[in-house]
């Protein structure tokens, strides 16, 4: 069993709901304080120094030999343990399996760093559980404020600042990492291709040039609540129609646009089948080539729903929950990874449609990203698959790349 093999196993089943076969590892449920634990002792076996930041994001460091004071310019790699609903075992772990893997093949070709390696676990990145994305990353570059992520809401109406107390910790600590700059030289994040674009060209591995610009939005259409069997049709102020209008709306705009335009959350209010309800909150995610591209199509999609909320009788509130601009990866770390894999031949070098905390990032510290073939192209469901053999692969070139930056 290879290295890689050995640290995989160790958290397949954590989070695995046994008839969906997808894992649901929201932000400090039991599931995440398993795989915290878990990350610590993936650490410790190492004899690398585990510390969880203010923000509930995971460091492991290996600090070179003789290394005194706090590290700086260090060699970080990592990705997130969280999940969205019944997700796919790769989205995240595998960059974190990969990172603590690359840190042991690192080590047994005798190499000893210049500088200091870090593992890092990103909190929250899915944004799951309280609807907004790469919360730990975007804390601690000041790009979420500290008191409206306190009290992001779950479903059940649990603040994340009570989740946070919940699990042990203190939520007044959440805020901008004022160490971030000096203590990250680079960082790179492997992860999972979520599309079939190397499996197209029959590549295992590739280098990202950008992540698209993307956000969500809270549609929230209000009716009047009424029996489904005796109020005449005319009668009705149904939302679920107008928020049927809608889902068709974000699929057209999103085609005539070339971008992409989901309603994946849906909460229908009181949630009866025998009844008409008052309230339908939807989440819009969307997301484009470019910015002005993005607002046009989210700002189409908004004015259809207005349209057919008013002539339904309905309100529609539509709320931003976050935007993420375009993230155009730096040339110089991206030329440097091509030029130290370059033994594995012409990397393909893509774009993603998916948000990455190495785009959060990005605004304050150098970044990059290596992508691991999906053959199926499926992610964010159970059959999101990667083969055992390009992991392998993936982790090993992730060791090159280490050992080049910490050496030179």
């Amino acid at each position: 069993m290879t290295t890689f093999d050995s640290l995989w196993s160790g958290i397949l089943d954590v989070g695995q709901d046994r008839n969906t076969r997808g894992y649901r590892r929201y932000a400090w449920s039991d599931a995440d304080l398993t795989l915290r634990e878990w990350f610590g002792g993936c650490a410790a076996e190492r004899g690398m120094t585990a510390e969880e930041d203010r923000n509930g994001n995971l460091w492991a460091w290996w600090l070179p030999e003789g290394w005194t004071g706090e590290p700086h310019d260090a060699f970080v790699t990592g990705s997130h343990l969280d999940s969205v609903p019944d997700g796919g075992a790769f989205d995240g772990p595998l960059g974190v399996v990969s990172g603590f893997a690359a840190v042991d093949l690192v080590r047994q070709r005798g190499v000893e760093p210049a500088v200091p390696v870090a593992v890092v676990a990103f909190s929250d990145e899915e944004g799951a559980r309280f609807g907004v994305a790469c919360v730990g990353s975007q804390l601690s570059t000041g790009a979420l404020d500290a008191d409206r992520a306190r009290s992001l809401r779950d479903i059940d109406g649990i603040t994340l600042a009570e989740a946070m107390t919940s699990a042990g910790r203190d939520p007044r600590h959440l805020g901008v990492d004022e160490t971030l700059t000096d203590r990250v030289g680079v960082y790179v994040e492997l992860h999972v291709e979520q599309g079939r674009a190397l499996d197209l060209v029959d590549r295992p591995l590739a280098v990202a040039s950008a992540i698209w610009p993307h956000g969500r939005w809270e549609f929230t259409f209000d009716g009047q609540a009424n029996h489904a069997g005796t109020t005449r049709m005319a009668d009705r102020r149904d939302p679920m129609l107008a928020f049927a209008s809608a889902v068709q709306t974000a699929r057209a705009c999103a085609v005539e646009h070339d971008a992409v335009a989901t309603f994946g959350k849906v909460l229908a209010s009181p949630n009866g089948t025998n009844a008409i309800p008052s309230r339908v909150r939807a989440w819009l995610d969307a997301r484009a080539a470019d910015e002005p591209t993005l607002s046009r199509l989210v700002g189409k999609i908004r004015a259809e729903a207005e349209k057919h909320a008013a002539e339904g009788g309905l309100a529609l509130e539509v709320e931003t929950e976050s935007v993420t601009p375009i993230v155009q990866f730096p040339p110089g770390p991206r030329a440097r990874l091509l030029r130290t894999l370059q033994h594995l031949g012409d990397l393909p070098v893509l774009p993603t449609q998916a948000g990455h905390d190495a785009g959060i990032l990005s605004a304050r510290v150098p970044t990059a990203m290596l992508f691991v073939r999906n053959p199926t192209g499926i992610s964010h469901s159970p059959e999101e698959y990667a083969e055992p053999g390009d992991c392998v692969q993936g982790a090993q070139a992730l060791a090159d790349v280490m050992a080049d930056w910490t050496t030179a």
